[in-house]
């Protein structure tokens, strides 16, 4: 298949900085530094949207070498297995995250969200604001679901 190249809008900027710490991000408050080159109102009219969509790159983790074994979320032996697309892990193909934050704030080309789990210095690819026509009303997911997330978001 092609590849392809993706240069970062911005960077995540906050108090964590270990990649190992997987859980309590719902407390955690990240500021994303926009480029220069999008200019000083690049964010306006975001902070009339209550949540903004935030993808970015797992950098600081590498990728698995082989994706074709289904493995538990987070190694845990009380979850089953599931292949890599069944699961929202950072040791992923092209190592993208997505995440659904709270907007805090927004000055010039600084983000200020709520819910980020991303590390200081993340590479930011690209910024959604979250619109109801883009969400569903009713998500089904399997009930190890809330197992693997119980702490996860947890202040």
């Amino acid at each position: 298949m092609p590849s392809f190249e993706i240069t970062p809008i911005g960077t995540v900027r906050n108090d964590r900085t270990d990649v190992q710490h997987t859980d309590n991000w719902g407390a955690v408050r990240s500021t994303i530094i926009v480029d220069e080159r999008f200019g000083e109102a690049c964010l306006q009219g975001l902070e009339d949207f209550s949540h903004v969509e935030v993808l970015f790159v797992f950098d600081q983790l590498t990728e698995l070498d082989d994706y074709r074994e289904p493995r538990p979320g987070r190694g845990r032996s009380d979850l089953p297995p599931v292949g890599v697309f069944a699961g929202r892990g950072p040791r992923r193909p092209n190592r993208i995250g997505s995440t659904c934050c709270a907007v805090v704030s927004v000055h010039g080309r600084e983000l200020t969200v709520v819910g980020l789990d991303a590390v200081s210095g993340t590479p930011v690819v690209d910024l959604k604001p979250v619109m109801a026509e883009f969400s569903p009303a009713d998500v089904r997911q399997p009930e190890w679901v809330g197992r693997l997330m119980a702490d996860y978001f947890r202040p």
